[in-house]
């Protein structure tokens, strides 16, 4: 089955094109990169997407793929023995890969692809919004915890951690189920390639 995936990693991407901020505590910085394929019919754009689109895996590749990081900073507040944390600041680190004609089309498939095209970047995009989301969330549970005897502050910062997993095993169970619709037998994305290379 063809795909369009999704990764999480939680470890930092350097680099990115757009940086917008989604509210306080939460930053979003967004990467857009493309590969080529080329083909005269929509059957030959779709296996060159099956050879040279994104890894998802060892043995496939997927049309696009939405991948994401998150760095925190943490700001904590010691009194005496008491600790707080006062801001918990993620940056989401989103970057989008999509495929690229290169090659000349016809009109009759030009059309058929801006219409391909715009539901695989929805797609796409829906990934990268329940990600936005599930920061907004972490960033929000993890503000405020404290403890009247955590003089270092580290029992505080594990139980901020923790308060993050958590909501992220939350999200990331939401990006599952919204691929097990998506690529599902006669889903959106079975429909989307159907119609694609469909010669009319």
């Amino acid at each position: 089955m063809r795909s369009i995936a999704v990764k999480t990693m939680l470890a930092a991407v350097i680099g990115s094109c757009l940086t917008v901020p989604v509210q306080a505590g939460v930053k979003v910085m967004t990467r857009t990169q493309t590969y080529p394929i080329a083909g005269g019919t929509g059957q030959a754009l779709v296996e060159a997407m099956d050879r040279n689109g994104p890894r998802q895996g060892f043995m496939t590749r997927a049309i696009a793929q939405t991948t994401y990081t998150v760095d925190w900073r943490f700001e904590v507040r010691s009194t005496g023995k008491a600790c707080r944390l006062t801001a918990a600041d993620g940056t989401l680190n989103l970057t989008y890969v999509f495929p690229r004609v290169a090659s000349p089309m016809p009109a009759s498939l030009a059309a058929r692809w801006k219409r391909f095209f715009a539901g695989v970047r929805k797609h796409e995009h829906t990934h990268g919004r329940i990600a936005r989301t599930m920061v907004a969330a972490a960033s929000k549970a993890a503000r405020g915890v404290a403890f009247a005897d955590d003089p270092s502050c580290q029992r505080t910062r594990r139980e901020a951690k923790r308060r993050i997993d958590a909501v992220y095993r939350t999200y990331e169970a939401r990006q599952i189920a919204f691929d097990k619709r998506e690529h599902g037998d006669g889903g959106r994305v079975e429909r989307l390639v159907a119609a694609f290379v469909r010669e009319r």
